[in-house]
């Protein structure tokens, strides 16, 4: 079936067709996929960017889809245009979504029919952000949320993928994958940019003594010190630290 792109702000992507089913990811907006099958309601995708399978609702899509730029902020308002004013609405898109760039007005993008984005709260689809710790820290306090890619929530292991899709580089989804994809660091020393990886969890050092990571246990995206968090998931988990590996080496 032909490609399409995905043309809400988020949506859950399940593993079974039902609402009553797991969400393993979710899909944003501007994510190129494919169709593999339809049933009742419901469509079986392949995501384009990180080949990732699940079930979302079928609704009319992007056929064409070219993206000039992507969100650089958390969240990013959509706007209506009334006399030449702008008015807030409650939608939003999310951070790394790509956008198409239809005309320019006084400081906003529209990238739909009257559906328009702040031109400060965007960057060039080909912008390449290497200051890693910032696109982290925009998820401080994030909701925990399994299956989440987005602000509003989000789980350690899209946390870590998200530079990569900001940045369209590819990485794996899940912890399971990413652990065996990545390369493992030659000593146990912390750095910045270090990926520790444990059996089902992920966190990023932000520097030599600092981890970022979407914990589960406190239901939300925490800095913490990376000796704390180690014990810590020791004592609570029974885990121990299974590989090191650091961003520079993907």
């Amino acid at each position: 079936m032909k490609n399409k792109f995905f043309n809400h702000s988020v949506a859950n992507i399940y593993l079974k067709p039902s609402y009553n089913s797991e969400v393993v990811s979710q899909i944003l907006y501007g994510e190129k996929f494919k169709i593999l099958s339809k049933k009742d309601k419901w469509i079986k995708i392949k995501t384009l960017y990180d080949n990732y399978t699940g079930y979302i609702l079928n609704k009319n899509f992007f056929f064409n889809f070219k993206p000039s730029h992507k969100i650089f902020v958390s969240k990013a308002n959509i706007f209506i245009k009334k006399k030449n004013k702008f008015k807030k609405t409650n939608r939003f898109i999310f951070f790394a979504s790509g956008i198409s760039k239809k005309r320019d007005f006084k400081g906003f993008l529209e990238i739909e029919k009257n559906r328009w984005v702040r031109k400060k709260d965007t960057k060039r689809i080909n912008h390449r952000e290497k200051n890693f710790s910032k696109i982290f820290r925009l998820f401080v306090n994030s909701k925990y949320l399994w299956g989440g890619k987005t602000f509003d929530g989000i789980d350690c292991s899209a946390l870590v993928q998200i530079y990569f899709y900001y940045n369209r580089i590819f990485f794996p989804r899940d912890t399971k994958d990413q652990i065996v994809y990545c390369k493992k660091k030659n000593t146990n020393r912390f750095s910045k940019g270090d990926i520790i990886f444990w059996k089902g969890h992920v966190g990023i050092c932000i520097n030599e003594s600092k981890i970022i990571h979407a914990y589960g246990p406190k239901r939300k995206v925490l800095i913490m010190p990376i000796k704390q968090t180690i014990k810590l998931i020791h004592e609570t988990a029974f885990l121990k630290v299974k590989k090191i590996s650091n961003l520079k080496n993907i």
